[in-house]
């Protein structure tokens, strides 16, 4: 059994950050789980465009609000406090942070290991290790 705290993780490895957002990872690929899990603070105001081209994930907003932009489609999806989205076909999106922060709770399939950072692309690489 592992229990993990986010007041532990803060100013930790775990915790990655910009001026933009702050991701904390829970779980991460060394934990065994077979996906890793995040929190992840969306600041008001910001734009990122992002593309897991090696990745899936859900994304459960707890707290706050923004918009997401299905760029395939043009589709724009408002995110409240309760709105799960799911990126099930590697979508790339454009992620709108609203009059307040979002706090999303995110898990990313396979899991990631804590150290991507995004490409060009706004993607993580694939991960080729072992571990």
């Amino acid at each position: 059994m592992k229990i993990v705290k986010v007041q532990d993780i803060i100013g930790t490895e775990r915790e990655v950050s910009d001026k933009q957002w702050t991701s904390r990872r829970l779980l991460l690929k060394k934990d065994g789980m077979g996906f890793s899990f995040h929190e992840t603070i969306i600041k008001a105001g910001s734009e990122h465009t992002f593309w897991y081209k090696h990745h899936l994930e859900a994304v459960y907003c707890v707290a706050g609000n923004g918009r997401i932009k299905d760029l395939a489609t043009g589709e724009v999806h408002e995110i409240t406090d309760g709105t799960l989205y799911a990126l099930d076909n590697h979508d790339k999106h454009t992620l709108y942070g609203g009059t307040e922060d979002m706090r999303l709770i995110c898990a990313f399939n396979p899991p990631v290991t804590g150290q991507e950072v995004h490409d060009e692309d706004g993607a993580y690489l694939a991960d080729t290790s072992d571990n």
